[in-house]
């Protein structure tokens, strides 16, 4: 029954275009309608079984444990931080803390070497340098111990983070709060050894300073004493001349 009404159909369509079609042609168009209609099916069929919706997928929620490795994950990041930029104003203000000190440690050594060259005038000069010199060095000195102080505490937090987190079984962020901990700790003693060999090296510049002073006077007066301490310990009445 349907394959009767398909052909009547299929018959008087063509009796409908046999005008406009020439003979040779028409047995193409017919071949050209057929195969139309099979590729109409597949299509159609793509074409609902993209209009199937697609289930969603729900990650599943969090253990408790995960969440408090997530938070000492943190915490240890957060720690990091603190030690890093507390370690870095320390080494920086060790360094310029030790450029100070080799300042002061080379006018020493030029205010030794010209103490028996130098008349009142240029002594005064040098040693008026000297003085400003002493005062940056203290003034960055207690400014590296207030930072010095800074970093201990950073320190002293990052390794409570580390144990934190050790506890809370995130190992790779105890591990690695721990290397860095170990790393500035590092950078803090090489400044610090560095900063201390410049104390010594001035230390030993102010010892050579006193002797030759000391050797200087003694040659100068003729009791061995010193002359500026017998100038200032005379009355001024006994230094005017009459």
């Amino acid at each position: 029954m349907m394959a009767s009404i398909r052909r009547r159909l299929m018959w008087g369509l063509c009796i409908f275009l046999r005008p406009s079609i020439p003979v040779s042609q028409r047995g193409t168009f017919v071949n050209i309608l057929r195969s139309s209609c099979r590729r109409m099916l597949p299509v159609g069929v793509g074409a609902a079984l993209c209009a199937v919706p697609v289930g969603q997928r729900y990650e599943p929620a969090l253990s408790t444990e995960s969440l408090i490795k997530r938070a000492a994950s943190l915490v240890t990041d957060s720690t990091q931080t603190f030690l890093s930029q507390a370690t870095y104003a320390l080494v920086e203000s060790l360094t310029e803390y030790t450029k100070a000190v080799y300042t002061l440690v080379s006018l020493q050594q030029k205010y030794t070497a010209l103490i028996d060259k130098m008349n009142a005038n240029e002594e005064s000069a040098i040693w008026q340098v000297i003085v400003g010199a002493r005062v940056q060095m203290t003034n960055l000195k207690e400014r590296y111990l207030k930072y010095d102080s800074c970093w201990q505490r950073a320190v002293s937090i990052s390794e409570m983070a580390a144990e934190a987190a050790y506890q809370a079984g995130a190992d790779e962020a105890c591990v690695g709060v721990r290397n860095h901990i170990q790393l500035v700790q590092t950078q803090v003693s090489e400044s610090r050894e560095l900063a201390l060999k410049a104390e010594g090296k001035l230390a030993a510049a102010q010892t050579e300073e006193i002797r030759k002073s000391l050797a200087e006077d003694k040659d100068r007066s003729p009791d061995g004493g010193s002359p500026r301490i017998i100038e200032e310990e005379m009355p001024e009445a006994y230094l005017r001349e009459d």
